[in-house]
């Protein structure tokens, strides 16, 4: 299987793009030394969110790494932060701007067209699946698009992030009262920074799903690592910090099915 899905009993689908570790061994032979610690992965979401089974939630993370592809660009690769750094479809570099690839093994425009068809699209296939089987029986669903980041990272933001970074696409990708509601819930408590359509808008999973009049409510959340993990490498999970944050993360997630089914 190409990804990892289970379904849920409630009108929301949580998305993990790149929680992703695996790379093929034909791939992995081509990869630099300082691909092989995975560092612009999506750590231990599964485990941040393991309440969503629980709460009957449906889920859809990766398998694959997002250095062998990211699910959540474009099909066509176009720049969804215009005149802004950011890595691609298929990526070349790390965050860092370390080199992915030996001198020479980078793919070209064949292998990642090859790579679209055998890992993007299945994920998004099934995502789109699973929306449209909740949609059909709620009438409209929420789409929560799951990801985290160091909580610094130069080459794409000054100084530190937000804890808590919501994007809705500048107000597009959802409906204003899930907005309200999920951000409000952030912005009641006062432990962790909350931004919305700060650095962080969206990706295409959260633009391109996110269609309000047609009942699909999008919202992505990039939060920073640093509440819930070692930075560092081996990027340790560090449970007794993610105690801190989950119950919140758990009440926005609920306010969201809240509003959904009102």
């Amino acid at each position: 299987m190409e990804y990892r899905f289970k379904a849920g009993r409630l009108p929301m689908l949580v998305s993990m793009p790149h929680v992703g570790t695996d790379i093929p061994d034909e791939v992995a032979a081509r990869l630099a030394p300082c691909a092989q610690a995975r560092a612009d992965t999506d750590w231990h979401l599964a485990e941040l969110y393991g309440f969503l089974e629980e709460m009957g939630i449906s889920v859809i993370s990766a398998r694959w790494s997002r250095y062998l592809i990211d699910l959540n660009r474009p099909p066509e690769n176009t720049n969804l932060y215009p005149g802004m750094d950011t890595t691609g479809l298929c990526p070349v570099d790390t965050f860092g701007r370390e080199s992915l690839y030996l001198p020479g093994m980078a793919p070209d425009e064949a292998e990642v067209k090859a790579r679209l068809e055998r890992y993007w699209r299945p994920y998004h296939q099934q995502l789109r699946a699973e929306l449209d089987r909740l949609k059909a029986q709620f009438g409209r669903v929420a789409l929560w698009d799951a990801h985290s980041i160091a909580s610094r990272v130069p080459r794409f933001f000054e100084g530190r992030l937000p804890d808590l970074n919501f994007g809705t696409a500048d107000g597009k990708s959802c409906d204003p009262g899930l907005e309200q509601v999920v951000v409000g819930v952030a912005r009641a408590q006062d432990r962790f920074t909350v931004a919305l359509n700060g650095r962080f808008k969206g990706g295409h999973i959260t633009r391109h799903y996110g269609q309000p009049a047609s009942g699909v409510h999008a919202i992505q959340l990039e939060m920073c690592q640093c509440l819930y993990m070692n930075e560092a490498a081996p990027f340790d999970y560090r449970p007794g910090v993610a105690a801190e944050v989950q119950p919140l993360l758990r009440d926005m997630i609920g306010s969201a099915v809240a509003w959904v089914r009102s």
